[in-house]
């Protein structure tokens, strides 16, 4: 994404916290083209954050599924400067349980199930057109999960805190031609995408498509 009359771009990532190697590696690849990384990822530890995180960490432990776990010292060039906007782990937890009782507990406890299943039956059981991330809902399926309060508790101040980072960083070094990368959860892009478009003029100029997962 691009400003008129600025030197400055930046270059946005969607990530999955489970991929195929070969596409962290061509992540990789295009980082070290990047000044400067602003990083998703929760700060500090709890059993709430863990037990969430088993949703996707069961699955690359089985070797047939062909996966891996996103992790930053694969990811992450060690000569690029980066940044963590995220939320701390007791925030994280603290916006969940605004949601009613009964539903948080049941994230609590859908999540390593979700988790199991993954890693026991293979990626296709939920790569499919659920992971896909529209600006608009297509369908009434989708329009439900578009407008899932969860959704709503896991993202809002997070975008919110990122959105704010990239203002401070379009506010210092917009003048500067340099390449800011991104580095985010897919379901983040919109917000990143409306947020720079509406609150500094930034337009996105081109795209590049990177293989997330190759099924046999």
């Amino acid at each position: 994404m691009r400003r008129t009359g600025a030197p400055l771009e930046f270059v946005i990532f969607p990530m999955l916290h489970v991929a195929s190697p070969t596409f962290y590696s061509q992540v990789r690849l295009r980082l070290r083209e990047c000044d400067l990384i602003v990083l998703e990822g929760i700060r500090g530890k709890s059993a709430g954050v863990s037990a969430l995180t088993l949703a996707y960490r069961f699955a690359p432990r089985r070797r047939r599924n062909g996966l891996q776990e996103q992790r930053d010292e694969l990811l992450l060039p060690k000569d690029v400067p980066v940044i963590n906007p995220d939320v701390t782990a007791a925030e994280a937890i603290e916006d969940l349980k605004t949601l009613p009782r009964w539903m948080y507990l049941l994230l609590m406890v859908a999540a390593p199930v979700m988790g199991l299943v993954f890693a026991l039956r293979g990626p296709s059981v939920f790569f499919d057109e659920d992971l896909a991330v529209e600006d608009l809902p297509s369908t009434l399926r989708a329009e439900m999960m578009a407008d899932n309060p969860v959704e709503e508790a896991m993202t809002g101040r997070r975008d919110q805190r990122l959105l704010d980072a990239l203002g401070e960083i379009h506010a210092e070094r917009g003048h500067e031609a340099i390449r800011v990368a991104v580095v985010y959860g897919a379901g983040h892009v919109p917000a990143i995408v409306s947020g720079l478009w509406d609150r500094y003029s930034y337009r996105p100029r081109e795209a590049e498509w990177l293989t997330v997962l190759i099924q046999a």
